[in-house]
């Protein structure tokens, strides 16, 4: 399996969903950065489930740092965080009758029956928590740098939030928002929709909007390692992620070019941009507008409504409903993922850029 991302530093993940414990590792990070456990629980928390939109299944999330930090800052070797998994129900799982949008035959074809099924297994959601984790030392460092990083629900269920207006106040709201978004009157009727769907045996998904601040101009490559790749690679990665666009996105189809491009001008010796159309990306590099991504996320495949599926181990047709504890929707704690793992992109764009010291503290940071 490849399970590691990263070019000047990586990010290895670990474990199943009803394993001992799931975990990663962070190798290749600059020496002397802080490593917070207010940040940790804090990043912890905005993934973890909270009242009755979310799955029953709530883990306490007690991390271990096992490697990589001594005396609160990093050492600058491979930085492991473990999370053991406490509350678990094997029992609610049986092997064979696929799940409708879930990757059990999928699994089954390419590991020839040897996969942790339990919970998912590796292809669990669980597996996201050491991530959040381990990303929350990076986001610390990017705030060093004034770099900001900011996710909202934009559209749930035909509910749309408001949009971004004064960035750093909005991106400081977030960060204290178990559910992420900008108007209250949103946040009661995508509560309401979620709560509807799950009434109903059903579940929802919806749209991230995520905007990224600080970045410098001339980070990332043309081409194979643009700054979209980069990103789009590591989003993909997300668990129920289908979707990713920048600025625009797909609405650049039915724009004049007259209308897409950015206008560009200085104010006080520095090139700012009239629009942002392109999501603070030109030729695969940053140009130093905020990066904005749109991140689709389908709603949950566990639903208690009954579909068409198969028995891959006695090749029948079956009918399924799925029982267990499962969330009615995930985009409000996949924000946390979002967020975490743009940290990781950001920081390690960064740090092909201008060196893992970039992130030292003292003469080099």
């Amino acid at each position: 399996m490849k399970n590691t991302f990263g070019s000047s530093v990586t990010l290895t993940v670990f474990g199943e969903s009803h394993g001992p414990y799931v975990g990663a590792v962070l190798d290749g990070l600059a020496p002397g950065m802080p490593v917070s456990d207010e940040s940790i629980k804090k990043a912890l928390l905005m993934r973890r489930p909270h009242g009755n939109i979310s799955t029953k299944r709530v883990e306490p999330d007690e991390y271990m740092i096992a490697s990589g930090v001594f005396n609160g800052k990093t050492t600058g070797t491979p930085l492991c965080i473990t999370i053991p998994n406490t509350d678990v129900r094997s029992g609610d799982y049986e092997y064979g009758k696929a799940r409708p949008g879930h990757s059990d035959y999928a699994a089954y074809m390419k590991y020839h029956g040897f996969e942790d099924y339990r919970g998912g297994g590796h292809f669990s959601a669980r597996v996201t928590a050491p991530i959040v984790a381990a990303c929350a030392v990076l986001y610390d460092a990017l705030k060093s740098k004034n770099i900001r990083i900011g996710t909202h629900i934009s559209s749930l269920c035909g509910v749309s939030d408001r949009d971004f207006a004064n960035l750093d106040e909005d991106i400081a709201v977030l960060e204290n928002k178990l559910y992420p978004v900008l108007s209250d009157e949103a946040e009661k009727l995508m509560t309401e929709k979620t709560l509807l769907a799950a009434g109903e045996g059903d579940s929802v998904g919806g749209v991230l909007q995520t905007v990224i601040t600080g970045v410098p101009a001339g980070v990332g490559e043309p081409f194979f390692d643009s700054v979209e790749s980069v990103l789009s690679h590591i989003l993909f990665s997300v668990p129920a992620v289908k979707g990713v666009s920048f600025g625009a996105g797909f609405g650049f189809a039915s724009m004049y070019g007259s209308e897409a491009n950015d206008g560009m001008r200085y104010e006080d010796g520095k090139v700012s941009f009239i629009t942002n159309n392109n999501g603070g990306c030109n030729g695969g590099i940053t140009n130093g507008a905020p990066i904005v991504i749109n991140t689709a996320v389908k709603p949950t495949p566990s639903i208690r409504k009954e579909q068409d599926t198969v028995d891959f181990i006695t090749k029948e047709n079956v009918r399924r409903g799925i029982a267990g504890r499962h969330d009615p929707a995930v985009i409000h704690r996949a924000r946390a993922v979002v967020d975490s793992l743009c940290a990781f992109a950001v920081y390690d764009m960064l740090a092909e850029r201008f060196g893992t010291d970039f992130f030292s503290p003292g003469d080099n940071g």
